[in-house]
């Protein structure tokens, strides 16, 4: 069965989408929508414009489809994504309750020498520098990675641990 020669144009016009530039694509968008596209993303274009070629030439949806999506619609509930907030110190994950309080004083004896770490609100200090996690410091003083819970005695090896300092 030989294909309709509108059937013929459409197909043709879908398949040059694909050889078609960003720039090219958007001239094609104002084409068949009559207005500017805000997006210049080249696979969003393609679909959009091939969605409406199909639209033009096939005659798009029926007024018994429409008249049921505007009842929908009605029921529908509207996406819309929240603003963004800045993050309070109440948005802040909670402490992880194994690292002891802020003040405490932490030993540990590696390689003949016994190293102190200071326990902070949000940090560590060793050896008169800050680090953001208990890892960094066994890391300096055993130049190989640790987990720094581990390390210092505060978890098992093998626990399932996730250090949130």
């Amino acid at each position: 069965m030989p294909i309709a020669p509108a059937l013929k144009t459409v197909h043709t016009d879908l398949v040059a989408l694909d050889a078609m530039s960003v720039s090219e694509l958007a001239a094609k968008y104002y084409e068949v929508f009559r207005e500017e596209s805000r997006s210049r993303n080249k696979a969003y274009l393609r679909k959009k414009v091939a969605w409406r070629i199909q639209e033009l030439a096939e005659g798009g949806l029926s007024d018994r489809a429409k008249r049921r999506i505007e009842e929908l619609a009605a029921d529908a509930p509207i996406r819309q994504r929240p603003p963004r907030e800045t993050p309070t110190a109440s948005d802040q994950p909670p402490r992880d309750p194994r690292l002891p309080k802020p003040g405490t004083i932490l030993r540990k004896a590696h390689g003949g020498s016994e190293h102190l770490v200071t326990v902070h609100a949000d940090d560590f200090e060793f050896r008169g520098k800050r680090h953001t996690s208990l890892s960094s410091i066994a890391k300096v003083i055993t130049g190989t990675n640790w987990n720094g819970l581990v390390f210092f005695g505060l978890a098992k090896r093998g626990a399932k641990t996730t250090e949130a300092a």
